[in-house]
């Protein structure tokens, strides 16, 4: 093998080849999860590697050159053999075997992390998965759970933490209700309804006055520790609660309610302890979890 002659980048051969199949500049970069621009830019950058005009510009359209054809049958080629490193990669996976216990909040544990395991079983169907539902920090550094979603940093050397993502929330209230009770205008409007506290009550206070609304225990209506409880009171109208958007696509019969005054932002973490993610399954469950938990929620 002439290693040295192996000097461009294979990502933007990758570039070249996905726009010869898919016609278009954008459809390239829906497929390669890129932006327009990003795929545009990496195309130029193989031909200045390669010293080869590739493409012909007319406007927004690229039109491949005879030296550029060529070069992308060569480039479906080293597609092709990369896919067949992935199949051998999925393969070894079969191999990974044994107990994983990964601790999540319930809704995540209820609505978004069931697809995800079905997909885990299916590529390392030798793991045995463990989920435990709190909403409580589980203690990794004990060995509460080998793997933990939370939304606050971890704390302490041993612990290996990776930020996802930042998501938001905001208040919601079942379509019913709002008919019934009217739409409110403003956040001062909410003084005095009926709200589903999820957790703390003095917390949910503390939130509500935050953003101008004055509420008391009394208008906390319906109060659990569990966030499913919680949310499927929301649902069925006992009144406004609070939730993230990444389970909204789960619940149409809700409405946002004042999202431009009522918001909240948090972030999505995934920690392991650090002599676990040398464990080739641990490493593997984590991966596949970041990756599926990274997705915005519309794009999941």
């Amino acid at each position: 093998m002439n290693w040295p002659k192996l000097a461009f980048d294979w990502n933007h051969a990758r570039a070249l080849a996905a726009v010869a199949d898919l016609g278009s500049l954008s459809a390239a970069g829906k497929a390669l999860g890129l932006t327009q621009p990003t795929v545009g830019r990496q195309i130029a950058a193989l031909e200045q590697e390669l010293g080869l005009v590739l493409v012909e510009r007319t406007g927004r359209t690229l039109v491949l050159t005879e030296t550029g054809r060529q070069l992308v049958e060569a480039a479906r080629s080293m597609a092709e053999a990369g896919l067949r490193l992935s199949l051998v990669a999925s393969g070894q996976a079969q191999a990974v075997a044994g107990p994983v216990s990964i601790s999540a909040s319930d809704m995540f544990a209820h609505y978004l992390l069931p697809p995800v395991l079905r997909h885990l079983h299916a590529i390392a169907p030798g793991l045995e998965i463990e989920l435990i539902c709190s909403n409580e920090i589980s203690d990794l550094k004990r060995r509460e759970a080998d793997i933990a979603v939370r939304h606050v940093r971890p704390e302490g050397g041993d612990l290996i933490g990776r930020l996802l993502r930042h998501t938001d929330a905001h208040l919601y209230a079942a379509r019913s209700f709002l008919d019934q009770a009217g739409r409110p205008e403003t956040a001062a409007d909410l003084t005095g309804q009926p709200f589903v506290a999820f957790g703390n009550k003095a917390e949910m206070i503390r939130y509500l006055k935050m953003f101008g609304i004055q509420a008391a225990e009394r208008d906390l209506r319906f109060s659990s520790a569990s966030g499913t409880a919680a949310w499927e009171a929301v649902r069925h109208g006992f009144g406004y609660g609070f939730m993230a958007v990444d389970f909204i696509p789960f619940a149409p019969e809700v409405e946002v309610v004042l999202p431009g005054e009522i918001s909240i932002s948090f972030p999505v973490w995934l920690v392991t302890h650090r002599e676990l993610h040398t464990s080739p399954r641990i490493r593997l469950v984590f991966d596949v979890l970041a990756k599926a938990l990274s997705a915005q929620p519309e794009l999941r």
